[in-house]
């Protein structure tokens, strides 16, 4: 469905993606792990239109993006989430979700996106009224899934949708993720809490300076220590470790 070949990205002189190849499959979760800086963000930027390509080409169901607008790639079902949630804060909760909705394939069912959305995040349809600004950080991230289920995703771009969440709402994170898997999109997660991201996702990419340096399913990354000791710490690798090597003992 998703296909990124060979792609190059550039912030001036400076590369930042390097020959990126990434498939997404429809109806998939696939995780895009990596440290700071490792060109996480940019390649969603790149599929959503928001910076250009030096060289390479993003297909969408085997049709190039080259020249697709970011607001036309809307169109297309391609909804980014982005760091920082980046929801209006002067506006109520109520007009950031209708925001939401502002593509012609979503204006339809507005209304009952929004019920949907209201059911889902009860903590939103009591604060409906209220300004975005005035909500906690949980809150507008739940505001910023919100809006992007109003747009009807086929393809969802998350970008650190956990960052600086306390443990309880990084579980109603995973629960929203899954909730868009259910609906049926497609979703390329990128993710900081490594461990998070490969529990939800079929498979996992690991990139390091603009490339992709490995790859595999979410399950086997998680179990894999190089793995571990590079983005989950290798102390919590050591600690995994033993307690499935104890847990096998006691079996015996």
């Amino acid at each position: 469905m998703l296909r990124l070949n060979n792609v190059h990205v550039r912030y001036g002189p400076v590369p930042a993606l390097r020959g990126l190849d990434i498939e997404v499959a429809a109806g998939e979760v696939v995780a895009l792990i990596g440290a700071n800086g490792a060109g996480k963000s940019t390649t969603l930027k790149a599929i959503s239109g928001l910076v250009p390509l030096a060289d390479g080409t993003i297909e969408l169901n085997g049709k190039s993006l080259a020249g697709v607008a970011p607001e036309q790639r809307v169109e297309l079902g391609i909804i980014h989430v982005p760091e920082g949630r980046r929801i209006f804060p002067r506006l109520t909760v109520n007009e950031n979700l209708r925001v939401g909705a502002y593509a012609s394939r979503a204006r339809s069912g507005e209304r009952q996106a929004r019920d949907r959305v209201y059911g889902l995040f009860p903590r939103l349809a009591e604060r409906r009224r209220q300004p975005g600004g005035a909500l906690s950080g949980g809150e507008q991230q739940m505001l910023a899934f919100g809006r992007a289920m109003m747009a009807r995703p086929t393809v969802l771009l998350l970008d650190e949708p956990s960052l600086g969440l306390a443990p309880i709402l990084v579980e109603e994170v995973a629960s929203a993720i899954e909730r868009f898997h259910a609906d049926g999109a497609t979703i390329l997660l990128v993710e900081q809490n490594a461990e998070l991201a490969l529990g939800l996702a079929a498979r996992g990419f690991v990139i390091e300076t603009g490339q992709i340096v490995l790859t595999d399913t979410g399950s086997n990354l998680l179990d894999n220590p190089q793995v571990w000791a590079s983005y989950l710490g290798q102390e919590e690798w050591e600690f995994a470790a033993r307690t499935e090597h104890d847990a096998g003992a006691a079996s015996e």
